[in-house]
């Protein structure tokens, strides 16, 4: 059973399998928001999405970074992503017409930044989540 159904703006609907949401600063003990620390955040994040994929394609949508009046210390200017960190698990029908509906279906492991933990339903998700080419990214798994 899907946690909820997305609806892509190309009017495919994918089924939200497995979500998780993390802080995106919530483990940083010292120092501030930047490149550095977040380019290793996003490697990590792709790290664990390959990891428990199990094979599958991953996509990273890449996050917006917003660059706040702030001092820029030793890593540079300051540099921050939204506050919500999400890997997603989406299902839908498999893509290739002559796969049997019953025996496949089309999977793929999004990564994406929030602003808030709300979980995207409908067509009420980010913008960029919604763009997603599921036609090219994901692929057909047998069941």
């Amino acid at each position: 059973m899907a946690l909820s159904r997305v609806v892509l703006a190309s009017g495919r609907p994918v089924d939200l399998t497995e979500l998780r949401l993390s802080s995106t600063y919530g483990e940083v003990l010292e120092g501030y928001p930047c490149k550095p620390l977040n380019d290793l955040t996003i490697a990590g994040l792709l790290r664990s999405a390959e990891h428990t994929s199990h094979g599958g394609p991953v996509h990273l949508i890449p996050p917006p970074r917003e660059y706040p009046d702030q001092y820029a210390g030793g890593f540079g200017p300051v540099e921050v992503l939204p506050a919500v960190t999400c890997v997603g698990s989406f299902r839908s029908e498999a893509l290739d017409p002559d796969h049997d509906r019953a025996l496949y279906r089309s999977r793929l492991t999004v990564v994406w930044f929030q602003p808030t933990s709300r979980i995207p339903s409908g067509r009420d998700a980010e913008s960029a989540l919604l763009d997603v080419d599921w036609e090219r990214l994901a692929t057909d798994e047998e069941l």
